[in-house]
């Protein structure tokens, strides 16, 4: 398949667009490049440095050649800073899927995956695993600016025909079990990452916030699920869209407290690790943790990389090779094109 991948320069999307690779695909990144990194965006893969504002030359993309899915992961992610700027993040995430869903209504696309989230959830306290069919109550304007998205591709559906899958995952963590890419945010804000920098000597003491949630330790209860097998997810729905949109739950369906990650950082790296309380983050809910047996049922899919240790490894184990991250390749704020980057295409 000939496949377009938004924010391709980012996290997740990074490790898609190597899924894809690995599994024979074409692939094609869009990436403004203001938290991913062209260093993550692999060699020869065609590379449009743009914005998705930019909806003219998002339409010129897609009217250019015949693309086979367009897989979008391009967002601002950050709950805390949506809830002190919500219309900034409002209108920033649904506009820019606007213009791309709109440009693929309009070119033809047939096939669209949506990295959506599990803050569609985050709205009242949960203990137990939650179903695809749960009731949404976003708890911040970024989990409510995913459910517009989602709401948009039905319309997209219904009037265009355009087949979508909607993708709310939980924690993605983890590392490329092959060592070719990791995880790195500006700020970082995910606790896996945070607390490897911490026991590698890379920042000061990591804060644990809250110890008093009802929980088997007091501590939140997240639902982590491996960048890689995310990646296997997002590939293996594609094919479903021939027949239908679909929208699943994604995670381990396994729920780890922040002190059995720390406990699991401890255990595969051999070091103590140092860190504190801190107070309740606004809006944090005690347990959120995937029901993921519809996508199992209908895809066949299943997560290879389930245990907290393993997730830990592959992380730690690229942190340890790059422990300043991709900037070392870059360059901090460097942007123009590099051998070890992707094929940078002209518009």
């Amino acid at each position: 398949m000939k496949c377009l991948v938004t924010g391709g320069a980012g996290y997740v999307g990074s490790h898609v667009v190597i899924g894809l690779l690995d599994a024979g695909h074409e692939v094609a990144v869009i990436d403004n490049l203001s938290t991913g990194y062209r260093a993550a965006v692999p060699s020869g893969v065609r590379f449009f440095p743009l914005d998705l504002l930019d909806a003219e030359a998002i339409n010129k993309i897609l009217a250019s050649e015949k693309w086979d899915v367009v897989l979008h992961f391009a967002a601002l992610s950050l709950v805390n800073e949506s809830m002190r700027k919500p219309f900034y993040y409002l209108r920033q995430n649904y506009i820019t899927a606007l213009n791309l869903i709109e440009a693929c209504a309009q070119n033809g696309v047939r096939r669209f995956v949506f990295s959506s989230t599990a803050a569609l959830f985050g709205g009242k306290e949960r203990f137990s695993l939650i179903p695809d069919n749960a009731r949404v109550e976003a708890s911040s304007p970024y989990g409510e600016s995913k459910f517009l998205i989602e709401r948009a591709l039905v319309w997209a559906d219904q009037i265009y025909g355009m087949r979508s899958a909607s993708l709310r995952y939980f924690n993605a963590a983890g590392a490329d079990p092959l060592g070719r890419l990791g995880e790195e945010h500006t700020p970082e804000t995910h606790l896996i990452p945070l607390a490897i920098d911490t026991v590698l000597g890379l920042r000061g003491k990591l804060k644990i916030f809250g110890n008093d949630y009802p929980t088997r330790d007091g501590t939140c209860i997240r639902d982590y699920i491996h960048v890689t097998d995310l990646a296997d997810a997002y590939i293996r729905v594609i094919e479903l869209l021939d027949r239908r949109s679909v929208t699943y739950n994604l995670g381990n369906g396994l729920g780890f407290t922040n002190m059995e990650v720390v406990q699991a950082i401890e255990h595969v790296s051999g070091r103590k690790l140092p860190w504190e309380w801190a107070p309740r983050r606004t809006g944090d809910p005690s347990m959120l943790v995937a029901d993921s047996a519809l996508i199992r049922r209908e895809t066949g899919w299943s997560p290879h990389y389930s245990s907290i240790d393993i997730i830990v490894e592959t992380a730690l184990q690229w942190r340890k090779r790059n422990p300043h991250g991709y900037r070392k390749q870059a360059g901090i704020g460097q942007e123009k094109w590099s051998p070890i980057f992707g094929q940078e295409v002209e518009l």
